[in-house]
């Protein structure tokens, strides 16, 4: 990818007004319907209000976890170890800048992070599809209904970040950061591992092959520091999956991808299964026209929650864990050309974003 990047200001503007947007309504839906009792109230803790409703708006559900893993760390038995390290050691460490207010420093890091990621995220549309396409591409993730999270106290706007730094670096041939970035993204979330087919093609593509595939491999090595912090901290290196499987009931399904959609089907969990089917479809087109790699990380991003799904309900979150599959919106941006249909594409997302937002202001499970 050259250097030759395009102006960042139109989605700095799209993440500015969209973000904006989104704030005003949750804090609308908190003020004037907060319900008497708290559907999520069982989820609730004093860790989730900090600095009144403008902020605390942003602390729901998994944030709690989050946050106290950046107060008190990982132990076990118990859900931490199945939320990866980076994202909460950032808000321990800006959370102590902010004058101990780790609940801020969790929102300033999802703002920041889905700020920059949105600039690098244009350019590189820019590149691959042209200016207008990029446009689109930045407009279709800011409205998707589960960007709410880039605003939250989730690693979800961290993790999009290393994710697209992780394809421009490859781009740019620079396999040894390229390594670095996914590892870092590993040690974000789980889904990090769903970039490294990705990089391995890329690599197996560069010139100088040997040296790209050594620069992959620095991904797996700088997870290993998650396994070696565990064992020094409860002594069980492997807590991040007894936890999956302990507490979340997530488990491999030997039919694969396959198993997760049988058990969505039987579930009913009808919403859920279609859009995995949408981004499915996108990850094809990405495969098609945008490059291999691209494909290949939308859809594994796609299989790797089917195929170890939950007990609970089989695409537990799934709507959420899409949302970083950045290409897939590239994709949808070379399939809605036409202004009418992005018009109407952007406001059928608007629509879903802001029942979202309400649901999750409310403390209504969202994904």
């Amino acid at each position: 990818m050259p250097d030759d990047t395009r102006s960042v200001s139109p989605a700095l503007r799209i993440f500015l007004w969209s973000r904006a947007a989104i704030w005003v309504v949750a804090v609308i839906a908190v003020v004037f319907f907060e319900r008497a009792s708290d559907p999520g109230a069982e989820w609730d803790s004093p860790r989730m209000h900090e600095l009144g409703t403008v902020i605390d708006v942003w602390a729901r559900w998994d944030s709690d976890w989050f946050l106290k893993i950046a107060a008190e760390g990982y132990s076990w038995p118990s859900s931490t170890p199945a939320f990866f390290p980076l994202y909460p050691v950032l808000v321990a460490g800006i959370g102590f800048v902010f004058f101990g207010h780790p609940l801020l420093a969790g929102v300033f890091i999802s703002l920041a992070a889905s700020a920059v990621a949105f600039v690098l995220l244009y350019r590189l549309a820019s590149v691959k599809l042209g200016a207008e396409a990029a446009l689109r591409t930045v407009i279709f993730l800011a409205l998707a209904p589960t960007s709410l999270f880039f605003g939250a106290v989730y690693s979800e706007s961290l993790f999009l970040l290393l994710a697209v730094a992780t394809f421009v670096t490859a781009e740019r041939g620079s396999f040894w950061k390229a390594g670095g970035l996914a590892g870092l993204a590993l040690l974000t979330r789980s889904a990090g591992i769903a970039l490294l087919p990705a990089l391995i093609v890329f690599a197996w593509q560069a010139p100088n092959r040997r040296r790209a595939l050594a620069g992959v491999a620095v991904a797996p090595a700088l997870f290993a520091l998650y396994p070696l912090l565990l064992a020094i901290w409860i002594g069980s290196p492997l807590a991040f999956l007894d936890a999956q499987k302990i507490v979340w009931e997530r488990h491999l399904s030997p039919a694969g991808p396959i198993g997760g959609v049988v058990a969505a089907v039987q579930d009913r969990q009808v919403l859920d299964l279609a859009v995995a089917g949408v981004v499915v479809a996108l990850g094809v087109v990405a495969w098609r026209r945008i490059g291999i790699p691209y494909g290949l990380y939308v859809l594994l991003s796609v299989a790797l929650p089917l195929a170890v799904y939950s007990n609970k309900a089989p695409l537990l979150s799934m709507q959420r864990f899409v949302i970083v599959a950045f290409p897939a919106f590239m994709a949808l941006a070379t399939v809605v050309r036409t202004r009418k249909a992005t018009v109407v594409t952007a406001t059928i997302l608007s629509a879903a974003l802001a029942v979202y937002v309400v649901r999750w202001a409310l403390w209504y499970w969202v994904a």
